[in-house]
């Protein structure tokens, strides 16, 4: 009965971190906004807050604060869901190498490369 437990409790983790990752999308093309918070206009920060917040995560406002949020997970377990933090920067992994964040004035929010810079740590806000 435990095993069955823990296997739902997982899946509906996983679960979770699908729909997180299928919620932060619908944004991709948003303008980016430094400072902003959303609904239409986001920072890196303000973006990826306001994802977690969606699904009743509370996480702290800037990059490098957010660095300090959920559980410290190495780069070869990372799931869909999870927050990347660069420096000075975060990002939300999508799966397959990839990345949807708020970019930069000129690109908005987008998809990328998760290794397009260095990563300072990846954290696990959805467990």
């Amino acid at each position: 009965l435990e095993a069955l437990k823990a296997a739902a409790e997982e899946e509906a983790a996983s679960s979770q971190a699908a729909q997180l990752v299928e919620y932060a999308l619908n944004f991709v093309g948003c303008s980016y906004v430094f400072g902003a918070t959303g609904p239409t206009s986001f920072d890196c920060s303000g973006f990826t807050q306001y994802v977690y917040r969606h699904f009743g995560y509370s996480i702290n406002r800037v990059a490098n604060d957010q660095v300090n949020n959920g559980t410290a997970v190495s780069f070869d377990q990372l799931q869909p869901g999870d927050l990347i933090c660069y420096a000075g920067h975060v990002a939300i992994y999508l799966g397959n190498g990839r990345i949807v964040h708020a970019s930069s004035v000129k690109t908005g929010i987008k998809y990328g490369n998760a290794t397009y810079k260095p990563i300072l740590s990846v954290r696990r806000i959805v467990n």
